[in-house]
């Protein structure tokens, strides 16, 4: 499996609404939107994040552990047309991600508990979550909701996202609800700045985003999203 991983670098900055337009402004002639972007170049993201009975994942990102993976199902304007089960693999300063399609009557059955279905001996990621769920109690833990503004640029395959209103769903993992109201998880003149590359970052691409100059985000969405959730005495140190 691991010769499949295609690895990327991976930046994040937080902005606030004046920086993000003058960036915004900067790469309208530069790059292009991405093609899944709605008509107003935006679309919607929600993520149900799994971790095992320890919270391994949200512990590692505390503590700093430089390698580490995290589990979740994502899908888009709040739609069961796309649904993916997707592991996000941190490698020192890059990432890559491996993901598997899910059916609604899978993922409804996963939200539930009910993990049987992931025994696929052909698809290695499937077994993985299925042994996860089984032997570490791989559960949902908290939904991670925001709209993603999207840009890419083929020169270096370089791919910038703007993540506004990021929200929390609190306790609620019911990741198809429309109804569902989140909370804003981060303030709500920050925007999450992100910016994917292979190999290098184009010039003219790194003069548009002045990067050196922004505030480089350390916290993953997950873990701002799960510091709503009072268990534990972490969270209020």
């Amino acid at each position: 499996m691991a010769t499949q991983l295609k690895y990327r670098n991976e930046l994040k900055f937080f902005v606030n609404i004046h920086q993000y337009r003058i960036i915004r402004q900067r790469l309208k002639n530069l790059v292009t939107y991405d093609q899944h972007a709605g008509p107003g170049g935006e679309y919607h993201i929600r993520s149900l994040y799994f971790d095992d009975i320890n919270n391994k994942a949200l512990y590692e990102k505390l503590a700093g552990v430089r390698d580490r993976v995290k589990y979740r199902i994502r899908i888009y304007n709040v739609t069961d047309n796309t649904i993916h089960f997707e592991k996000k693999i941190k490698f020192r300063d890059y990432i890559a991600k491996l993901k598997e399609p899910l059916t609604r009557e899978m993922a409804d059955q996963i939200m539930a508990g009910q993990y049987e279905c992931l025994y696929q001996p052909d698809k290695p990621l499937m077994m993985e979550l299925y042994h996860e769920m089984k032997h570490k109690l791989l559960r949902p833990k908290v939904i991670v909701d925001y709209v993603r503004e999207p840009y890419v640029c083929a020169n270096g395959n370089v791919r910038i996202t703007f993540d506004k209103e990021l929200r929390t769903g609190l306790h609620s993992t019911d990741l198809f609800n429309r109804n569902l109201l989140p909370v804003r998880a981060i303030d709500e003149n920050l925007i999450i700045l992100e910016v994917k590359y292979d190999e290098y970052i184009p010039d003219y691409i790194k003069i548009a985003l002045q990067l050196e100059g922004l505030s480089r985000q350390s916290a993953s969405k997950y873990v701002m999203c799960r510091k709503f959730l009072k268990y534990n005495t972490w969270e209020d140190q």
